[in-house]
């Protein structure tokens, strides 16, 4: 048996309301305001995926903590594009010099304001 992909949407709203802890109706209202995006089948059914589900488990904590659904929509894109920029860094071959130009050392910037004295 081959492990399920997390981003795979496999629960109905009703499963996944359930593990989330919430009702059906909040999933939808998180998803009209764009808090959330469930695959859909051929046929239109919201499928939830454990990504999902983690998401919506942030969104409760958040709401916990006394945020609205406009602060946690920024928090929540804020938390996305951290993740896609850590992700990025991590994938990033090591260059030694991390893009700088090396070729001059200080100094040789000190001979060289040095030589344009009189």
């Amino acid at each position: 048996m081959s492990p399920v992909d997390p981003d795979k949407g496999v629960y109905g709203i009703s499963v996944a309301a359930e593990l989330a802890g919430m009702d059906a109706q909040r999933l939808r209202m998180y998803e009209s305001r764009g808090l959330l995006e469930p695959d859909r089948t051929a046929g239109g059914t919201r499928r939830y995926s454990a990504d999902d589900l983690d998401r919506l488990r942030r969104i409760g904590a958040l709401l916990g903590d006394g945020l609205n659904l406009a602060g946690i929509a920024m928090v929540l894109d804020l938390q996305d594009e951290n993740g896609r920029l850590h992700h990025r860094l991590k994938n990033r071959e090591p260059t030694g010099n991390h893009g700088h130009d090396t070729t001059h050392s200080t100094d040789d910037a000190a001979t060289t304001k040095g030589e344009n004295r009189s």
